[in-house]
């Protein structure tokens, strides 16, 4: 039996074919029972069948196959549940029949809190705490609930029943067929599904309350949620109905199932779960309440709702093969997420939203320690770390440069072709780009190569010399170390305006261009006054610009003569390569006094993102600069704030809204004195009446901000205040609203105590790691004394998931110096586990980079003078 210890994947002797799973949840006794009867198919001589298993106990004698053909069952003299590999290996005394067979078996379990497998959630019910049995098996945890070939390529159908108490609802992937009602007990059998991956399956018991509308051919949609919350779930009941008819028309081809539901899960480690015709949410990403959610909560409803659905074609109907093509499911479900969402809501412009997800891509694999889009995985506890900002956001952005490059229309009718062709089958990456070679007659497989099967991204350095416009590709590291890498790069550039454009790949490490060939103008003859390179920021790289072209961005950027996604992409560019010491901070700085009249959301909603970084980063440089850079970045966003005001205007964008909040939440960060007292004066108004016009939801995180600038230990009142109104509060974007804010207090003792309510019974365990989300430059320390004195509880929550990662990436990516990065890398000696050690690694690497970062501000002459001249512009 040795022989199938520490394996990456199951042997192939046998196949299975379908699944008739039996399940009977305890929801007092938190544990469940059930039996599956597996069809397989022997394909090779074996006396052995190896499946996955996990935390879950068997009842040896049960176990038998019986061959087709045959009465005969044939038992299993030895069971063995290899628990290290998660693998359950039955032997038999001799080599099993080649053909269809079925193998039986009894099981049980337990519904841990873990939040995976088969786990209970709690919610209340008329005062009284209550249970639910809920399933979450991506990647590899349905092996926790019954025994399974769980590996995406092992498809097969399922046929589910259900024995559950009478008074609740059962819902799984596929309708009820037959329902029979035996006092306070009913079991429940459902349709049986088309061929899917077990990560697929799910099963939710519990008391909820729904909203129920059709797609235009009929398909049942439904919202479910906590009972007394079904207003909640309109919003994303109507953005499901509009989304399944759009990507019936996108992908050509039908939804698969006769229904889709969607439901709200108290507690939920992800944001949601694309499981097939049965999707599952957080509560934040499915409910909105007209009252108290924030336009940014709506959003993320729309967009997290258009990805799950997305899944159900390019995912649930068309599987990766294996977890090293995850971005194939992830990337592709977020780019055309925005698709849809730009179709229902395009006055909220997601497309130049998007560039926020290309932004997290690039900062994550700008890190040494990132990896490639595939990456290899050699065993189930690697693959919760690849679920991260590559795989969905660098991979969404790699399809949308080659989108850009090959066009929509091409693009469309190619998809559409590769999900009709792997149709309930399993793809990989190659069989993607096959498909858009034969539709673009492009060489789609050569030129996506370099950007998926190599880590990082380049810079492309651009100068102007004798006429000519030289480019240089390099690997772009913010650690500003040389890489290694080449890429084949689309480049797009547009000169003085955007009517004479051009594109070519840039395939060697470099290439000088003549300008007046190139684009028929010369640079300095008044029709050029800049050149933009990487226009609307289409491609997966970065810029750097010489000094003249980069002063004529400059220019351009303060006369808005350039789109608002350009004028990020240049903000996030020089932010990127200052941090990485190609450029000065002062030059930064310089840029960003240009964007003084600003007012698009996207592009201030990035520039407060890297105001709060300089800021932290120059608080360990000196306190006199930072006091300086924080009255710049007031003086910055002066104009937004004024024109937006504190009050919601009648028929305002759903883009005001969510900047009134960012621009306002920011000016209470840098302690802009009539910021803080308007916002705290609001939040007293909000404390003496919940439902005060005063404090609408857009504005709420900058008033707890205010207050939580404010509190001390010595007056704690605004503390404590702020923990009533997250007492008080049943909606879970409050609770997250409040325990974003919290932390951010420049008091140490406060972080002490915010830290330690984070761990209390009043915050769910899904929810902690927001309340380390704003940790104060002050509170870093307390943070970190706080992380290992709480190691060994922290790990034994959280330990088993991802979650347990961000604990520690939130906790020490902020520090700037190589005494503590040393001092983490030695308490996590021998602490680390796969896991978590990739992540690891970036927080380490993220240390280093602020700590070099730091030191070479040091060394920047005049730059407090330099500071204050620009507040004074």
């Amino acid at each position: 039996m040795d022989q199938f210890k520490g394996q990456p994947r199951l042997p192939k002797f046998a196949v299975p074919k379908r699944y008739d799973l039996r399940l009977t949840p305890d929801l007092v006794a938190c544990t469940f029972t059930g039996t599956v009867a597996i069809d397989l198919d022997v394909v090779a001589d074996t006396r052995f069948i190896v499946l996955n298993a996990a935390d879950l106990s068997f009842n040896d004698a049960s176990v038998s196959f019986t061959p087709h053909n045959s009465s005969q069952a044939l038992a299993a003299p030895k069971v063995s549940l290899f628990e290290e590999d998660e693998i359950l290996v039955l032997e038999f005394a001799e080599n099993l029949p080649h053909g269809v067979g079925v193998l039986q078996m009894a099981f049980s379990g337990i519904l841990s809190d873990k939040m995976k497998g088969f786990y209970k959630s709690t919610y209340e019910h008329n005062g009284e705490k209550k249970n639910m049995a809920v399933t979450q098996f991506e990647p590899a945890d349905a092996r926790r609930c019954f025994p399974c070939w769980d590996e995406p390529a092992c498809k097969a159908t399922f046929k589910i029943t259900l024995e559950v108490p009478s008074d609740l609802v059962a819902l799984s992937n596929m309708p009820v067929v037959d329902e029979k009602v035996n006092g306070n007990v009913k079991v429940v059998s459902y349709q049986e599904s088309p061929i899917m991956s077990t990560y697929l399956v799910a099963i939710v018991v519990g008391l909820f309350d729904y909203v129920e509308d059709h797609t235009s051919d009929g398909i049942k949609v439904r919202v479910y949620c906590q009972v007394g919350k079904a207003d909640q779930g309109k919003f994303a009941l109507h953005v499901g109905a509009k989304t399944l008819d759009l990507f019936k028309e996108y992908f050509a081809v039908p939804y698969p199932l006769p229904k889709i539901d969607m439901i709200a899960i108290p507690d939920f480690a992800a944001g949601a779960m694309e499981n097939y015709g049965l999707v599952t949410y957080r509560e934040t990403a499915l409910l909105y309440d007209e009252q108290h959610s924030a336009a940014s909560n709506k959003q993320r409803v729309a967009t997290v709702v258009a990805h799950e659905l997305a899944h159900q074609w390019f995912g649930n109907l068309v599987t990766m093969e294996w977890w090293t093509h995850l971005w194939l499911n992830e990337g592709f479900a977020t780019w055309v997420s925005y698709l849809a969402t730009d179709s229902l809501f395009p006055e909220w412009k997601i497309w130049t939203q998007f560039l926020d997800e290309s932004t997290e891509g690039l900062r994550l694999d700008g890190l040494e320690e990132s990896h490639p889009i595939e990456v290899e995985v050699n065993h189930a506890s690697e693959i919760d770390e690849i679920f991260d900002a590559i795989s969905y956001r660098k991979g969404a952005s790699v399809i949308r440069m080659l989108q850009s490059y090959l066009g929509a229309e091409v693009f469309q009718k190619s998809l559409a072709a590769y999900v009709k062709r792997h149709a309930y089958s399993n793809a990989k990456t190659e069989d993607l780009w096959t498909a858009l070679e034969e539709g673009s007659g492009e060489p789609v497989n050569k030129l996506m190569s370099s950007w998926t099967k190599q880590m990082g991204y380049p810079v492309v350095s651009a100068k102007l010399k004798d006429g000519k416009l030289e480019l240089e590709q390099s690997r772009f590291l913010s650690s500003g170390s040389p890489g290694e890498g080449q890429w084949i790069v689309p480049v797009t550039l547009c000169c003085g305006s955007y009517d004479v454009r051009k594109n070519f790949l840039l395939e060697s490490k470099s290439g000088a261009y003549d300008i007046k060939e190139l684009l028929g103008c010369s640079v300095g003859d008044g029709t050029c006054s800049w050149i933009k390179i990487n226009v609307d920021q289409a491609g997966f790289y970065r810029v750097k610009y010489d000094d003249s072209l980069a002063a004529g961005l400059r220019i351009a950027t303060e006369s808005q003569s350039l789109t608002a996604i350009d004028r990020y992409g240049i903000l996030d560019d020089s932010f990127a390569l200052c941090m990485a010491r190609q450029q000065s901070l002062a030059s930064l700085l310089t840029l960003i006094s240009a964007y003084k009249k600003e007012l698009d959301y996207t592009v201030l909603s990035n520039l407060i993102v890297i105001s709060y970084k300089v800021v932290k980063i120059a608080a360990d440089v000196s306190l006199e600069l930072t006091s300086g850079i924080k009255q710049f970045f007031i003086g910055v966003f002066q104009l937004a704030a004024g024109r937006l005001g504190w009050d919601p205007k009648q028929g305002e964008s759903h883009l005001d809204a969510m900047l009134r909040g960012e621009v306002l939440t920011a000016l209470a960060a840098f302690g802009h004195d009539e910021t803080l007292k308007e916002a705290i004066r609001r939040f007293d108004a909000f404390l003496a009446d919940r439902n005060t016009s005063l404090l609408p939801p857009d504005l709420r995180r900058a008033a707890y901000v205010a207050v939580m600038q404010r509190a001390n230990k010595s007056d704690k009142s605004g503390y404590e205040s702020l923990l009533k109104v997250y007492r008080e509060t049943d909606l879970s974007q409050e609770k997250t609203r409040i325990l974003g804010s919290l932390a951010c207090c420049p008091d140490p003792s406060i972080v002490q105590d915010v830290l330690n309510f984070v761990l209390s019974d009043e915050v769910r365990n899904q929810d902690a790691v927001y309340g380390l989300s704003g940790v104060s430059w002050e509170g870093r320390e307390v943070a970190w004394k706080w992380l290992q004195e709480k190691w060994e509880y922290i790990e034994k929550t959280w330990g088993s998931g991802f979650l347990l990662t961000r604990f520690i990436s939130a906790v020490v990516s902020p520090f700037a110096s190589f005494e503590k990065a040393k001092e983490v890398q030695e308490y996590f000696i021998t602490r680390s586990k796969p896991s978590m050690a990739r992540t690891l690694k970036q927080s380490i690497e993220k240390v280093h980079i602020n700590a070099n970062w730091v030191e070479s501000i040091k060394k920047e002459d005049n730059l407090t003078h330099l500071v204050a001249q620009l507040s004074s512009n």
